[in-house]
């Protein structure tokens, strides 16, 4: 299994390997900068405030941290929109934070993965602003998607494609006379315009980005949108409803066409120039989880987030069959599995199990706190059991619920007020989280927070969770230090399923001559089961009578 130590060779190329294909068994933590920890008290997370932290991350267990956009932006997207790739923010920090920043996560015996935004920047990039203001006929339109629009005066958008955070996908454009002029495809925000991926001087700015980041130190990037660089030719009209249903199983002209790979073939050569296993992680919303391998074939990317595992149901049929096609559709390309739970776009696990299923990634319900808390303690520990790597989304280890009930007037997600047909609430999963009881913003920095924390927040906090008996941090704890010490967690990519009652979801793993067995019990009553073996770990205190109590998983080991 890949391990970290604290006392591992420092330097700008990461940390030492102790193992091919680290990322394959890797627990990544995502940290949100702008909801982490705040260094310099103006209520905003920055680079200087997740420094302060990394002795927590490195305790905690995780083997590298994702860190979600931190470049300078006007912000309109929380940092998705990027004016230069190569600046950080003023929000966050400079340039030589970031430095000092990969430095330290490397002095902790942990890796860095840095957020790359390809798919659009922001409308205050050098090159839009410069076409704007160049108007019709300047050279780099063609770095975006310019085009006039329909009707008789061009008052119609070119096509009928819709913007993922509601209405129309395309805005026009007043040319430098004042006059209204062509429209520009935004599949984000208006202010998200996409780049244009057949002119090939977006290849070359994009590889010179990777080495400039690369140089520093970077141990690799989560690509931000990786399934829609590439618009079908003539950018054809949909015609239908219900255009950003990602997981329907249909095809979009505006996402997973074949000529992104094309893209990451070229980006691989350029990772592997560099020494210390580099990785890439797509996220690749796609009809399947055999179209999201191919992503991940020997000459493209690492990894791909497992967004249909993230989307089910907890229901032991059902996760069954998604665990089973992940593994052979991500063992047909000699791939890792990955596993994700919750992250900075959807509803976080603890409140979505809280709710019935069928309600979608975003809500507006707590729900049954204590139900929902119960089921996302007992999903972890399934996750964490399973081959491959996983992803944490930092404040799960908390058990942190989704903040339901934010005034609108604190809001910042534009697809909240953009919505048509969406529920624009990722705010509430992106509340800054909690490290002390009491005091300014609970410890997340002197100056409060840019979003509000609730009331209550203190006792989810990690000093009130810190060394106490069957929290949900000290839970997360001794599951990942199980996991670096049993060989058979993480490792391989199979399970053997195992008979079980209803409901019920066993496995055994096998490796390094030692067995471990996990058993789900997704139903709401206790159920009859004894594992074979030395109980390890359970999400829950488990009967005296040789039952699985309800909503409740357990690992067994034996030598």
């Amino acid at each position: 299994m890949s391990q970290h130590t604290a006392d591992q060779p420092q330097s700008g190329t990461g940390p030492a390997a102790t193992s091919p294909g680290w990322w394959t068994e890797a627990i990544i933590y995502q940290v949100y900068p702008r909801s982490f920890a705040d260094g310099d008290g103006d209520g905003m997370g920055d680079l200087e405030g997740v420094r302060s932290r990394l002795p927590y991350l490195r305790d905690l267990g995780v083997d590298a941290v994702w860190l979600s956009p931190f470049y300078a932006s006007p912000q309109a997207d929380a940092g998705y929109d990027v004016a230069d790739y190569r600046a950080v923010d003023p929000v966050f920090g400079t340039l030589p934070d970031a430095d000092a920043l990969i430095r330290d996560v490397h002095a902790h015996g942990l890796r860095i993965i840095v957020d790359l935004v390809p798919n659009h920047s922001s409308e205050q990039h050098e090159w839009f602003r410069r076409a704007l203001a160049e108007g019709p006929g300047s050279a780099l339109r063609e770095r975006y998607h310019f085009r006039p629009g329909r009707g008789a005066g061009g008052e119609l958008p070119p096509n009928d494609w819709e913007s993922v955070f509601g209405g129309p996908a395309w805005t026009r454009t007043t040319d430098p006379d004042g006059t209204p002029g062509d429209w520009y495809l935004h599949l984000f925000a208006p202010e998200q315009p996409d780049f244009d991926w057949d002119h090939p001087a977006v290849g070359d700015e994009f590889r010179s980005i990777l080495r400039f980041w690369l140089d520093m130190g970077v141990d690799g990037f989560r690509v931000d949108v990786a399934h829609g660089l590439v618009k079908a030719p003539g950018l054809p009209d949909l015609g239908t409803r219900e255009q950003l249903r990602l997981l329907d199983g249909e095809a979009k002209p505006f996402f997973d066409q074949d000529g992104v790979h094309e893209v990451y073939r070229s980006w691989r050569t350029v990772l592997d120039e560099y020494p210390g296993e580099r990785i890439f992680v797509a996220e690749a919303w796609t009809p399947t989880i055999e179209r999201t391998a191919r992503y991940v074939r020997p000459d493209e990317l690492h990894q791909a987030f497992n967004f249909p595992y993230l989307t089910t149901p907890w229901d032991a049929a059902e996760l069954r069959t998604i665990i089973d096609r992940s593994l052979d559709a991500m063992r047909s390309v000699g791939a890792p599995t990955t596993w994700v739970l919750s992250n900075h776009d959807v509803t976080r696990h603890a409140t979505r199990f809280a709710n019935p299923p069928g309600l979608g990634t975003q809500l507006r319900s707590a729900g049954d706190r204590e139900l929902g808390l119960r089921r996302a303690r007992a999903a972890t520990l399934l996750m964490l059991a399973l081959p491959g790597s996983a992803y944490v989304y930092q404040g799960e280890e908390l058990g942190l619920p989704d903040v339901v009930d934010l005034p609108d007037e604190v809001r910042e997600d534009p697809s909240f007020f953009r919505a048509a047909g969406q529920d624009g609430f990722r705010d509430g999963c992106r509340v800054p989280i909690p490290w002390t009881v009491d005091g300014t913003s609970y410890g997340f920095g002197s100056g409060g927070s840019w979003l509000p924390q609730p009331a209550g927040w203190g006792e989810l906090s990690v000093r009130s969770q810190t060394g106490v008996e069957g929290s949900t941090l000290e839970l997360y704890r001794a599951a990942l230090a199980a996991r670096r010490a049993h060989p058979a967690l993480g490792a391989g990519d199979r399970v053997q399923w195992l008979d079980a009652p209803a409901g019920v979801l066993a496995f055994r793993r096998t490796a390094g001559g030692r067995d471990l067995v996990c058993a789900a019990n997704t139903t709401g009553a206790p159920v009859p089961w004894t594992g074979p073996g030395t109980l390890l770990l359970s999400s829950a205190p488990l009967g005296a009578d040789g039952e699985l109590p309800a909503d409740t998983t357990a690992w067994w080991t034996s030598p």
